[in-house]
C-alpha cells in the first residue's frame, strides 16, 4: 500500500474521549482476564493504563475527528460507560459504577456495533445493579429485534437490520442475546433466537442451493471473492493492484474464518469482490460472531443448547 498512511493520535488539545474510553474498557477487561489466569503483573500493567486513559477521557471530552469521514463516532458516552463498568469490575471502586450510571443512555438502541455500544451498557448496568430501569431498557432492545418487533427478517430468517453488514448486525445482537440470557433476560427465547441467527450465517439458508456458509472456509460452499485486499493478492513477489480487485477468479488467498457482509433483505447474495456492501470483511463483522460461537459452545458444555427451527435448514 503505497499511499500516505499517517499515524494519528489524541492528546489534551486534540481530544478523542471515544477512542480513549473504548481502549480503557478493553484494557480493564484484559486486566480481569489476565488476573484470572494468574498473571498479576501484566494484569496490573493493563489496569494502570486503563485507569490513566479513562481519567484522560473524562477530563478531555471530545470526539475524534481525524478519520476524514470513515468510522466517525457520534457520541462518547457509550465508550465511557463501558470503560467505567469494566474498571468497576476490575477494581470494585464504587465511583466507577456511579460514573457508568451517568453515561448510560436508556433510550432504545438501533443496534450493537462499532458505532454504538449503548445496549451493552444497559445490560452491564442491569447485571451490576439488578435495577428495573436497566432491565427494561435491554428488554426493549431485544423486543425490537425478536420476531414481531421492528427489525425486518429475510425469508430464511436472518434478522436484517441493514443492507451494509447484515450478517454483522445479526451476529452482534446474537452475542448480546446469549450474554443477556445468562443474566436471566428472556433466557429461552434469546438462546433459541441467537443460535438460529448463527445457524443461518453458517448454512441454514437457501443461497446456492442451500447450506451456504457466509464464513469463509466453513463447509463446502462459502464466498470465494471477498472484498479484501490481502486475500485478493497473489503470492509475493507478484505485484498486486486494482486489476486484482476486478479479477473474476477466486481470491488467491483463502481468508479462513472471515464473515462477509451478507445477503439482501430477500436473501439474495452475489459473491462479487467489487460489491463491497455485501462482500466486505472487517474486524467488527467477526467480533460478535466469534463471541456468539463461544456462547453456543458454553450452552453445549452445559447441555442446554436449545432446539432450533430454522426456516431453511441445511440437510447435508
Amino acid at each position: 500500500m503505497t499511499m500516505a498512511r499517517p499515524c494519528l493520535k489524541v492528546n489534551t488539545s486534540y481530544p478523542g474521549s471515544d477512542i480513549a474510553g473504548g481502549t480503557a474498557a478493553a484494557l480493564a477487561a484484559g486486566a480481569i482476564a489476565f488476573k484470572a489466569k494468574g498473571d498479576n503483573g501484566y494484569s496490573n500493567t493493563l489496569l494502570t493504563a486503563a485507569e490513566s486513559l479513562y481519567s484522560f477521557a473524562k477530563t478531555y471530552r471530545g470526539l475524534f475527528t481525524g478519520s476524514h469521514g470513515f468510522y466517525d463516532s457520534d457520541d462518547d458516552r457509550d465508550e465511557l460507560c463501558e470503560a467505567s463498568i469494566w474498571l468497576y469490575r476490575a477494581t470494585q471502586n464504587g465511583q466507577y459504577l456511579e460514573d457508568a450510571k451517568t453515561f448510560v443512555d436508556l433510550t432504545l438502541a438501533w443496534d450493537l456495533s462499532w458505532l454504538s455500544k449503548k445496549p451493552s451498557c444497559q445490560l452491564y448496568l442491569f447485571e451490576e445493579t439488578q435495577s428495573n430501569q436497566y432491565k427494561t431498557a435491554i428488554q426493549n432492545y431485544f423486543n425490537s429485534w425478536l420476531p414481531g418487533g421492528t427489525v425486518t427478517y429475510t425469508p430464511c430468517g436472518l434478522a436484517w437490520r441493514s443492507k451494509w453488514g447484515s450478517n454483522r448486525e445479526a451476529a452482534n445482537t446474537a452475542f448480546l442475546a446469549l450474554a443477556a440470557a445468562e443474566s436471566g433476560i428472556f433466557p429461552d427465547r434469546l438462546r433459541k433466537w441467537a443460535v438460529e441467527q448463527i445457524n443461518f450465517i453458517l448454512g441454514d439458508n437457501n443461497h446456492d442451493g442451500g447450506c451456504f456458509s457466509y464464513q469463509i472456509g466453513y463447509g463446502t460452499k462459502y464466498p470465494t471473492h471477498p472484498h479484501h485486499r490481502g486475500a485478493s493478492c497473489p503470492n509475493r513477489p507478484a505485484p498486486c493492484g486494482f486489476e486484482n480487485l476486478h479479477a473474476t477468479t477466486p481470491s488467491p488467498q483463502v481468508l479462513v474464518g472471515a464473515i462477509v457482509g451478507g445477503p439482501e433483505a430477500d436473501d439474495t447474495y452475489a459473491d462479487n469482490r467489487e460489491d463491497y456492501v455485501l462482500n466486505e470483511v472487517a474486524l467488527d463483522y467477526n467480533a460478535g460472531f466469534q463471541g456468539a460461537l463461544a456462547g453456543i459452545v458454553h450452552l453445549q458444555a452445559k447441555n442446554i443448547l436449545p432446539a432450533t427451527n430454522n426456516k431453511c435448514p441445511c440437510t447435508n
